[in-house]
């Protein structure tokens, strides 16, 4: 007997979701940026599309063998818990990997002893700290840190909008059990005052998604849609 046309929709609808759910949970993931600690490369309201299994344990699966599995590397954006409240996100770039040396002289990032080439950083502030006791350490590790060696199992992430990141250099490396995966591609990107995508109760958000439907033409950021992240 033929299954009624209610069932086949119900059935293709429950595997649809079952199947959405298997990606957010171990494959993809999406995030959003509420703050510039990643400008100019990543903005206030860009909204990401983040890999999630390719940091995942490795398991000799025929999925395994089919989808890429790596260790992060240098350069890498990645969205990880915050080590100080792991109830939050951050995402950053990491700079270094276990037993890589870090240091930073006036603003310069060394690696290993050899200064980086890093494109994609900015220096919003032209001042530099100097690196004296006298000076607070939330400031002198801005501009000089270090050297410091990572250790196993972490990896050492810094923000590209490094004078204005809260990053490794002020609460230490990200244990890889922390790390959720890799910023991949930017799918929408809204143009929203700073921390506006900041969770601020029910009503601020029933403010917010009016803002998104009144001004979605307007204030989306069409020429940064589908751009991939590096």
């Amino acid at each position: 007997m033929r299954r009624s046309a209610a069932r086949e929709y119900y059935e293709a609808i429950l595997v649809a979701v079952i199947l959405a759910l298997f990606a957010r949970t171990f494959v993809f993931e999406n995030f959003k940026i509420p703050s510039g600690s990643m400008e100019d490369n990543l903005l206030i309201g860009d909204h990401l599309v983040v890999n999630k299994f390719i940091f995942a344990p490795h398991l000799d699966t025929p999925l395994h063998r089919l989808l890429p599995y790596r260790a992060p590397r240098r350069g890498d954006v990645v969205v990880f818990k915050y080590p100080e409240d792991p109830r939050r996100d951050f995402i950053k770039r990491c700079v270094a990997v276990a037993g890589d040396i870090v240091e930073i002289r006036n603003k310069q990032l060394y690696l290993n002893g050899e200064p980086q080439e890093e494109p994609y950083v900015v220096h919003k502030d032209p001042f530099v700290w100097p690196n004296s006791p006298s000076v607070r350490p939330s400031q002198r590790l801005r501009d000089n840190f270090g050297p410091f060696m990572v250790p196993p199992g972490t990896i050492f992430c810094l923000g590209d909008n490094r004078d204005n990141s809260l990053d490794s250099r002020f609460w230490g490396p990200v244990p890889l059990t922390y790390v959720k995966g890799r910023a991949v591609l930017i799918y929408w990107s809204f143009e929203a005052p700073r921390n506006d995508w900041q969770w601020r109760g029910l009503g601020h958000r029933l403010k917010q998604l009016a803002d998104v439907f009144v001004h979605f033409f307007t204030k989306t950021r069409w020429g940064r849609t589908f751009k991939l992240i590096r």
